[in-house]
């Protein structure tokens, strides 16, 4: 199979596999025992919050693990929100966030919650002066995400940052598909709550951590022991933290070589297409987005249908977010951008490159694509 579906998932790193085996059967003990085999499992999950830390430049305690990207999402922006409800009821975020933000947004909108969901343009970004027009003495929360993830766009982060220096709403950021495939410096860029999940960067599924910074007020979703601080109780997934701080000590130790890397794998995709005549656009800015992700625009062409036909020549690409339990629904996203009505909604393919990837299954891949194309369009 050519793997095109990074942005869903990625294969856990061999390394990473290794050393979570050999660890699994002897780190049983948990961290809030106090004897020998309790602290020997706390300094290896101390040790991971120290590390990931130090990626997004932020302290050890603003770090909580949490079992993915989902869950720190609902951690961070339903805690905030419940913790500073007394300031405001006013929500801010974008038309194109991830499914696990909008459903958050939506249940908020049912407890009494107003929530603006700022347009995107076609290049795949919002306006920084739409979100200076919607502020208001109300808003407690702004959530837009670093980097899209059918699109691969990055926001502008640090003008929206700039925007709420001098307002109470708190700056939440899903860094998901973007951390370890661009610098992330949370005091620099003035973020306040930042999450993320292993499994992008070929670490397992089943962790993440939510960045919170020590100033926020924040409001626990479950209650039990007093792990994380209270704020995310529960015995501590120690492997998943253990294989989470090994994977993105390979990513961010090797950043820029997997960045330039990645991209000479999209501009060889794209570059075969255009080479073989093939009839595409790309949907967004390809020149403000990270470089794992690219998203193709087939005229004429239904989506599933295509999907269908790479899937037999052993291809594998999405039509979007994998988080819509396996159905190709037409993309929000790409809604935001071109209208509800435009053809790309229903013919557009999301193509995601990573370590399963090499130039010559890329080129083999685009070879095949550009075939189908000609042939269903005939």
């Amino acid at each position: 199979m050519i793997y095109l579906d990074h942005a869903a998932t990625t294969p856990v790193h061999r390394e990473v596999l290794e050393k979570m085996y050999q660890l699994e059967s002897d780190l049983f003990g948990n961290p809030s025992s106090i004897h020998a085999a309790g602290r020997e499992a706390k300094f290896y999950l101390d040790d991971a919050r120290s590390y990931l830390a130090s990626t997004i430049n932020a302290n050890e305690q603003e770090i909580f693990f949490t079992s993915g990207g989902t869950e720190a999402n609902n951690l961070a922006i339903i805690g905030t929100v419940m913790a500073n409800e007394h300031k405001g009821n006013h929500i801010i975020t974008s038309a194109q966030e991830h499914h696990a933000i909008l459903h958050i947004m939506e249940f908020l909108q049912s407890k009494g919650f107003h929530v603006t969901y700022l347009p995107v343009n076609e290049d795949g970004q919002i306006d920084p002066n739409d979100l200076s027009r919607t502020l208001t003495n109300q808003t407690i929360l702004v959530s837009i995400m670093t980097a899209n993830n059918e699109t691969g766009v990055v926001q502008p982060i640090e003008e929206i940052a700039t925007i709420l220096d001098d307002h109470q709403a708190h700056f939440h950021t899903d860094a998901v598909q973007a951390y370890s495939m661009m610098p992330i410096n949370v005091k620099k860029m003035r973020i306040d709550l930042l999450t993320t999940s292993a499994h992008k960067l070929s670490g397992p599924k089943g962790i993440g951590f939510l960045y919170k910074r020590k100033e926020i007020q924040l409001q626990p979703l479950h209650y039990g022991g007093k792990q994380e601080r209270t704020i995310r109780p529960g015995t501590e997934n120690v492997i998943g933290a253990i294989g989470f701080h090994h994977a993105a000590t390979i990513a961010i130790e090797n950043q820029s070589t997997y960045v330039e890397q990645f991209s000479l794998f999209k501009q060889k995709f794209l570059q075969t297409l255009r080479d073989e005549e093939v009839e595409f656009e790309i949907n967004g800015n390809i020149n403000k987005a990270i470089p794992t992700i690219v998203n193709l625009y087939f005229p004429n062409i239904a989506s599933d249908v295509l999907l269908t036909n790479l899937d037999l020549e052993n291809i594998a690409a999405s039509s979007g977010s994998a988080c819509t339990a396996g159905s190709v629904e037409p993309s929000h996203v790409l809604k935001s951008m071109f209208g509800q009505t435009s053809d790309r909604i229903k013919s557009s393919l999301r193509f995601s490159f990573g370590h399963l990837n090499n130039e010559e299954n890329v080129e083999e891949a685009a070879r095949k694509l550009a075939y189908l194309v000609k042939r269903l369009n005939r």
